[in-house]
């Protein structure tokens, strides 16, 4: 069976990806960020009766990506991510900066290392967890949407980089799924080292702005992709979400810069209005 490094596998989707493929079979290295996460993903793949390799692979420790580049690895899934919220006008550098970090640069920097023995075997897929916050943009999101941008125009330009070397590409992109990842952006505004009175916006009045869905598709999507058994670039889900998605895209065409001017966007006003953690 084909080896696949799943990274950010401590906690989210990568976990369960992780432990899912592990039963059907598949030589599966589990990156976790922490050392202490390395017991917990053993203990809970010994809980499912599963066998998996666990590392501790900090996509921006040098070190963690130097160690990985020795693993013989068919199928890489850039799966670790962290969300920054806050409004662009408020955010500090130092956060704005660790979300670049995890989310763009230890991402490329690993994938570089491991496409290596991948160019040298002429096959191996490198699948990027995008979100559908690389595609549109949401008001509080901006630091981890421009991440997720950048992202897709990485995955897009290496795809099209690494073919000649029979390397395949893809991209799966969640929309909002209750996993507690969404809700948590909304509270990492309590660790910023800024002036509190100098921020636009009262975070402790604000949520993410959307109903969230059972993640369970993504979980599927995202071993289908893995493993072969999709073979679509990009991969959004829930799918009942790409009308929605286009459309957004498509009106940013005619979008004028003067359009609700003086007024409070409404999705901005659902941020004040919903619930953390409200399910569709």
């Amino acid at each position: 069976m084909k080896t696949i490094l799943i990274t950010g596998a401590g906690t989210g989707f990568g976990h369960e990806v992780a432990l899912r493929l592990a039963a059907k079979g598949f030589n599966v290295i589990a990156g976790v960020e922490i050392a202490a996460q390395v017991h917990a993903v053993s203990e809970d793949a010994k809980k499912r009766g599963v066998s998996l390799r666990v590392e501790k692979l900090d996509v921006t420790c040098e070190g963690d990506r130097q160690k990985a580049a020795d693993w013989d690895v068919d199928i890489l899934l850039n799966n670790a991510g962290i969300s920054e919220g806050g409004s662009v006008a408020d955010i500090p550098a130092e956060n704005l900066r660790r979300q670049y970090e995890v989310n763009i640069i230890g991402p490329v920097m690993l994938t570089q290392l491991i496409l290596r023995k991948m160019v040298a075997k002429k096959k191996g897929r490198v699948v990027f967890m995008s979100s559908v916050a690389g595609l549109t943009t949401d008001p509080f999101a901006g630091a981890y949407s421009s991440s997720k941008h950048a992202l897709e125009a990485i995955a897009s330009a290496l795809s099209q980089e690494v073919k000649e070397f029979g390397i395949e590409v893809a991209t799966v992109n969640p929309g909002p799924f209750l996993t507690g990842f969404n809700d948590r952006m909304f509270e990492t505004w309590k660790s910023w080292q800024d002036d509190p009175a100098r921020r636009l916006f009262d975070y402790s009045k604000i949520a993410f702005p959307h109903e969230q869905y059972d993640p369970e598709p993504v979980f599927e999507t995202t071993i289908g992709v893995l493993t072969g058994a999709i073979d679509t670039y990009r991969n959004v889900e829930p799918k009942e979400i790409i009308p929605q998605q286009r459309e957004q895209l498509d009106a940013i065409w005619s979008q004028k810069v003067t359009d609700g001017l003086g007024k409070r966007p409404e999705l901005v006003q659902k941020a004040y209005d919903i619930k953390p953690a409200t399910p569709v």
